[in-house]
């Protein structure tokens, strides 16, 4: 056979076994319940869930107790703005700090206003004069808003005190004499500080990359405990290349996956109203090399994996410490330099800050092009790591069969002697 029809018969006979290999595995996915729960009710229910949970933004009506020593118009007049706002509610008025604390150890309050007993003698004398906030920090959003309300209802009235104090000729001085300097405060690309618009965006890439590594683990845990070696790879000619393995396997991933992006990524921000200003083509390019990444990651660590239970085991707790060393819940920048290196081995830190740099705040490919590259490079190593522990399954079948085929032949051949 000449040469040119030779490499022509390879690399026809190379593309049927991979089209026959992601025909194999889509049919595994569809046959094991517990692979299609990872990859379709996991990813299509989660994003829905922490989106109602968080849903209403930011916390209102936040339950405070106020502890009123003085006893004064100034005092309750302070107490009617702060329950006046719209983030605090005052359940209650008590006369010592015993019963505040009580009902902070009750639920039934998160946080204590103490106002002493000089608050208005020192006011009216001009001195300052101090109202201490006390704060269940089991949750932040408390204090936040028990903070906020209280910052602004003193620096009113401090204000309105120091005009009463120190009249002006006309309105206009009067005004900027309290108020020299304006400011305003606009919140970028989430306007309403809100939780909900701060946190779902990191949760929904991150469930594409965990979702990813369970389902293909339990598909790998699968194909070890039905394979007669305890391999990674079937005993079938077909499956005798390294390429058109990893290839025919992604390849079934990445068409299932894609049908699941453009739920999470695209459809969830916009049913919930999450910010999402960012350009559908742009998103569309990004999360090509992000899925790429979490594909070829996932049949890596699948080749470590010797049964549909260990995913389970070892990857669903990381969630968490992805979340955390992603650069979300905390400054990238303030995040040691161990951690940091850590967390770009895996796809979910460049994807997470780049699809929020692009969804949330409009960024163009150009502006993530750090984050963009850094996917493209993983999904590079990862593709050969991918090949290097699928040809070392190959080589580990074959050699097993020859060892099998001899020992079979030793034990003919001495049973005709």
């Amino acid at each position: 056979m000449r040469q040119e029809y030779r490499l022509r018969f390879i690399i026809w006979r190379g593309i049927q076994d991979l089209f026959y290999i992601w025909k194999e595995e889509l049919r595994n996915v569809f046959k094991d319940s517990g692979v299609m729960i990872f990859f379709f009710l996991v990813p299509l229910a989660y994003p829905v869930l922490y989106a109602f949970i968080y849903n209403n933004e930011v916390v209102r009506e936040a339950k405070l107790v106020v502890v009123d020593q003085s006893d004064t118009y100034l005092s309750r007049d302070f107490i009617r703005r702060v329950d006046a706002t719209a983030d605090v509610r005052v359940v209650s008025v008590c006369s010592d700090m015993r019963e505040a604390r009580r009902l902070l150890d009750e639920k039934k309050a998160y946080g204590i206003l103490e106002f002493p007993a000089e608050f208005s003698k020192d006011v009216h004398k001009g001195k300052q004069t101090t109202v201490s906030l006390y704060c269940d920090m089991s949750s932040l959003l408390f204090y936040k808003a028990f903070l906020l309300a209280a910052t602004e209802v003193s620096l009113e009235m401090g204000a309105e005190i120091r005009a009463h104090n120190q009249p002006a000729s006309t309105a206009e001085m009067e005004r900027i004499a309290i108020n020299p300097i304006p400011y305003e405060s606009v919140g970028l690309f989430n306007s309403q500080n809100g939780f909900a618009s701060f946190l779902v965006p990191a949760i929904l890439a991150l469930v594409i990359q965990q979702t990813l590594i369970l389902g293909i683990g339990m598909l790998g845990g699968t194909a070890r405990e039905r394979n007669r070696f305890h391999g990674l790879v079937p005993i079938n000619k077909r499956y005798g290349g390294t390429l058109r393995i990893v290839l025919g396997k992604s390849l079934t991933y990445l068409l299932l996956y894609v049908v699941v992006c453009i739920w999470v990524m695209g459809i969830v921000p916009r049913l919930f109203s999450l910010p999402q200003v960012g350009h559908p083509f742009t998103i569309l390019l990004f999360t090509l090399p992000y899925l790429f990444a979490c594909i070829f990651l996932s049949m890596t660590l699948s080749g470590f994996l010797t049964n549909r239970e260990a995913p389970m085991l070892i990857f669903v707790f990381t969630s968490l410490i992805f979340l955390f060393i992603s650069g979300v819940s905390w400054p990238q920048s303030a995040i040691p330099p161990f951690w940091k290196a850590l967390g770009y081995l895996f796809p979910s830190t460049p994807g997470i800050q780049g699809f929020i740099r692009i969804n949330t705040a409009g960024a163009t490919l150009n502006e993530v092009a750090h984050e963009y590259q850094v996917l493209w490079l993983q999904a590079g190593i990862y593709f050969i790591t991918a090949c290097m522990v699928y040809r070392y399954q190959i080589i580990r079948t074959r050699r097993r069969i020859l060892q099998q085929y001899q020992r079979m032949r030793l034990l003919r051949e001495s049973h005709m002697k």
